[in-house]
């Protein structure tokens, strides 16, 4: 099949290439009604197809994103990539999505592949592992928007959860609840701010309360190893956690999967709240309280910022003042928690 070029259009409409150009970019200036009728029936017959690339390289925009995430298929991961994309869609933009699976040579393979394929900018949430790549990118002027994680020396505008009052509503609610020993269930936060505001949230509302925040109550979990102390194990020592305040879905689903092995009751024997919406919650026997995220908008305020700045960039050269947008999160009463002071 010979493949049809803009030279055959403007043969067919009579027209120069120049003018048959300008119409498929929108550009009509002073060009007759007659002269724009002939163009679009010329297109229309040969069935023409502006070729994208060949456009983005005489503009210098490819109107297409890279979205670099660490796993596709999480719940709120899912819902944020559709607030990116709606977005992007409403503004004629595309998008390209890398899944790393929580792999730091991945993430760095994504963002140097999406740089040679002249993405116009990049929306990540990174392991924190590609910090300098990511800081070199943005001091040479490509627009970047982190969401979701923060971690230190980050250069780029930023997309957050509201972790420290997320965090600090959820413990205030335990402890109207009578509980004083709430276990906070965690994955290591050295070097990650997005966890350390959480665990400033736990302690603030326990400062509040002059309630001691002790280091026993501090218990780790792994993704690849599990909790570095059995839950299990934590209920049965002598001043055992009457709740537990749990971090990360699925650090709650672990939780979940570890107490219902052992037969331990919720909300009876120990109440639980859990960071993150869980799928399907309403299918559980006893159905989780958490604090719910507003995934949906962290995405579609994610690609406005990168949008924005893509914007910007041509009206008035490099951005220079980053910006950080903190994105409220609510806290979802359901039934696994109990009041202990009755």
């Amino acid at each position: 099949m010979t493949k049809i070029r803009i030279v055959d259009v403007a043969t067919r409409a009579n027209v120069s290439k120049s003018t048959v150009s300008q119409y498929l970019n929108g550009r009509f200036g002073h060009m007759s009604l007659k002269t724009k009728e002939n163009i679009r029936l010329a297109v229309e017959a040969l069935n023409y197809v502006p070729n994208p690339i060949a456009r983005s390289l005489k503009s210098d925009k490819t109107k297409t994103i890279g979205v670099i995430v660490r796993d596709i298929t999480g719940f709120n991961t899912s819902r944020i990539l559709r607030g990116i994309d709606d977005f992007c869609k409403s503004n004629d933009y595309n998008v390209l999505i890398y899944n790393t699976d929580f792999d730091e040579n991945i993430e760095r393979r994504s963002l140097v592949t999406l740089k040679q394929m002249c993405v116009d900018g990049i929306i990540i949430t990174s392991t924190g592992k590609n910090a300098n790549l990511i800081n070199d990118y943005v001091a040479s002027g490509f627009p970047m928007v982190q969401f979701q994680l923060e971690y230190e020396d980050c250069h780029t505008n930023m997309v957050l959860s509201d972790y420290r009052q997320a965090a600090r509503n959820a413990t205030e609610y335990l402890i109207e609840l009578g509980h004083t020993r709430i276990c906070f269930l965690t994955q290591c936060f050295e070097g990650n701010l997005s966890r350390t505001e959480r665990y400033k949230g736990y302690q603030d509302a326990l400062n509040a309360h002059d309630i001691d925040v002790e280091k026993g109550l501090v218990q780790y979990w792994k993704r690849d190893l599990g909790f570095e102390q059995s839950p299990v194990s934590l209920l049965q020592t002598v001043d055992a956690p009457t709740a537990f305040f749990t971090q990360h879905l699925a650090i709650t689903t672990d939780l979940l999967k570890e107490l219902h092995q052992e037969g331990i009751e919720i909300p009876q024997q120990v109440s639980i709240v859990g960071f993150d919406e869980i799928p399907m919650v309403e299918m559980f026997k006893v159905p989780v309280t958490v604090i719910q995220q507003d995934s949906y908008k962290i995405g579609s305020q994610s690609a406005q910022l990168l949008l924005n700045e893509l914007t910007n960039d041509v009206q008035m050269g490099f951005i220079t003042n980053k910006q950080k947008v903190i994105v409220p999160c609510t806290l979802v009463e359901r039934k696994s928690c109990r009041n202990i002071e009755i």
